[in-house]
């Protein structure tokens, strides 16, 4: 890629290959262009020229310096161009550009904006004790259907897929908001995460089609800002709504922004014609079945693990070991297809293997600031709702700065390297954590939310665009599913594991408590001190001194994750990205 510096090493896409019956094949220019050699008529008004080759062999030796073509049986339904079609001129991707951030919006604030509204939707359905489902439910279904829907999108294409996840999404909508029981609203949550899976994880690959290398850090900057306010604000409206409204229009509020976004799609966005393949794609149906399966069994596991039933019971127990023999039998099941649904060389090829892990220890370490510190806020530094989301709202300014800045730092220095610094700053922000004075003030611990989102800017963008682009269109969304997919199982991970950090802290610290019966674990002990009138004042300090250790304690185990993701960049990454090389500019 001309004009990238440091580690970043252009490689030029393989050559296409030519058919037998005289069509072009896939990796070439769209149907009906001219054969190899000849003179290429102008393109359509609403279709770029090609802007990388796309030919990429799914070997683990596609990165090497000089990757070999491959036939266009061997890659079924490539495209011609490696971006996706739009107009001709900026201005012409932006109904496209819009329709992704509205997207984007959807599947993000789903994920939070129940959580203010539990005590309207059980009160009305009933269901206490199943009630956390609506948040498990959703997140599940979303990421296990990561991997499908990002090869889906490399067989058939980015735009049916997003057409059904949207549809399935609002379908999943009016559903839910006609739900007449817990259990029936658990089930349409989880049709609203069937579609949500392929809004987020469809957009991000359009995205990086859309847009030549220089240029994602915007288009990404953009999302990391929709994503993050639309997280954020969740709460607020699902709030205002369930308070002044009625608890449904939580869901029927999807229908108008779903139904624009869905017609800027169907309107806008262009794939180029592409020839048919000399072999139907057949699709991995077991594959998908084996993957979805074992994920909703490890998911599960982690999920409910520890608040559902303990961690040593026979349902936990039950749970991981059934997860492990089906991770077994997926694994042998998509070492035989013909065209797997995780193909193997997501985890042969460095480049990909790395960022993977790497994400991966990101999702685990953001568990700290986005579940643990608002309780430590509410808790210890006495702040209100909105005071306390104030305080890890902050990070969501800092992070699509950094992010769209990061295009200087890795055009001079690389990819790789960029991202260790961010993480590196990244964890000594985490350290400095458990130093903050007990109670302190509320600016603290938000001036640390306020750095550690601009590290995480510099960490998280570089990575995901370098792994973009070190493959062709054909492998695209696959890679970013397998990004997406590592980093949400990240998360899981981690909320089960610094859950059991904190119950364990809280633990050890109430066994010489001043007073007796005090509330043993993490939720008690907030909802108790939201009453501080019913404790005493030194039961009162002993309990938020606990919290502020128990959260200590999970900032520590957060910058132990942020080691991990050094480590990994450090020893497993490749020092230079291997860049496939862009050809003609999109026309603008």
């Amino acid at each position: 890629m001309g004009g990238a510096d440091g580690d970043i090493e252009a490689i030029p896409g393989p050559a296409a290959a030519t058919s037998a019956a005289g069509a072009a094949p896939p990796g070439t220019a769209p149907a009906g262009a001219a054969p190899p050699g000849a003179a290429h008529p102008s393109p359509p008004a609403n279709v770029t020229k090609p802007t990388e080759a796309t030919a990429v062999s799914t070997a683990p030796e596609a990165t090497a310096a000089t990757p070999a073509p491959e036939p266009a049986a061997v890659t079924p339904a490539a495209p011609a161009t490696a971006a996706t079609a739009t107009a001709e001129t900026p201005r012409g991707r932006r109904p496209v550009v819009a329709a992704l951030m509205l997207g984007m919006a959807l599947s993000a604030i789903d994920g939070t904006i129940v959580s203010t509204a539990v005590p309207q939707i059980v009160g009305d359905l009933g269901g206490f004790a199943v009630f956390s489902w609506l948040f498990s439910g959703y997140l599940l279904a979303m990421t296990v259907t990561l991997p499908v829907y990002g090869k889906l999108s490399d067989t058939f294409g980015r735009k049916p897929v997003l057409v059904a996840g949207i549809i399935l999404f609002l379908v999943g909508s009016v559903l839910c908001a006609a739900a007449w029981n817990m259990a029936a609203l658990i089930a349409f949550r989880v049709v609203q995460g069937l579609g949500g899976g392929a809004l987020q994880g469809t957009v991000q690959t359009i995205a990086a089609d859309l847009y030549p290398l220089k240029e994602r850090p915007k288009i990404q900057a953009k999302l990391s800002t929709v994503w993050a306010t639309s997280a954020v604000a969740g709460p607020a409206i699902g709030g205002l709504l369930a308070a002044y409204a009625d608890w449904r229009w939580i869901f029927l509020i999807n229908l108008p922004v779903g139904a624009i976004a869905l017609w800027l799609v169907v309107r806008h966005l262009h794939e180029p014609s592409r020839p048919r393949p000399a072999v139907r794609p057949r699709i991995d149906w077991a594959g998908a079945l084996a993957v979805f399966a074992t994920g909703v069994l490890l998911l599960t596991a982690l999920v409910q693990g520890g608040v559902a039933w303990p961690w040593l019971s026979a349902p936990s127990l039950g749970l991981f070991g059934a997860s492990a023999v089906l991770a077994a039998l997926t694994v042998a099941i998509e070492r035989r297809a013909a065209d797997p649904i995780i193909p193997g060389w997501v985890w042969r090829r460095r480049t990909i293997a790395s960022v993977n892990l790497a994400l991966g220890a990101m999702g685990l370490l953001m568990v700290a600031p986005t579940v643990f510190l608002p309780t430590y806020a509410q808790s210890v530094l006495g702040l209100g709702p909105i005071a306390a989301g104030f305080v890890l709202s902050v990070m969501t300014l800092s992070w699509p700065v950094s992010a769209a800045l990061s295009n200087r730092v890795y055009n001079r220095i690389g990819f790789r390297l960029t991202a260790i610094i961010g993480m590196s700053a990244a964890l000594l922000i985490l350290l400095a954590f458990p130093l903050l004075p007990y109670p302190g003030a509320a600016w603290q611990p938000a001036l640390i939310m306020l750095l550690l989102g601009a590290a995480l800017g510099l960490f998280q963008l570089p990575l995901i665009v370098g792994v973009q682009s070190t493959v062709g269109w054909s492998e695209r969304g696959t890679t970013t599913a397998s990004v997406l997919f590592c980093r949400q199982v990240g998360q899981s991970v981690g909320a089960a594991l610094f859950g059991a950090v904190a119950n364990g802290v809280l633990a050890s610290r109430l066994t010489d408590a001043p007073v007796p019966g005090l509330p043993g674990d993490l939720d008690a002990i907030s909802h108790a001190l939201d009453d501080p009138g019913s404790l005493s004042a030194a039961a009162t300090d002993h309990l938020r001194r606990a919290v502020d250790a128990a959260v200590d304690h999970v900032y520590l185990g957060a910058a132990v994750a942020a080691g991990l993701a050094l480590l990994v960049l450090v020893v497993l990454a490749p020092r230079r990205f291997p860049i496939l090389e862009e050809g003609t500019e999109s026309v603008r």
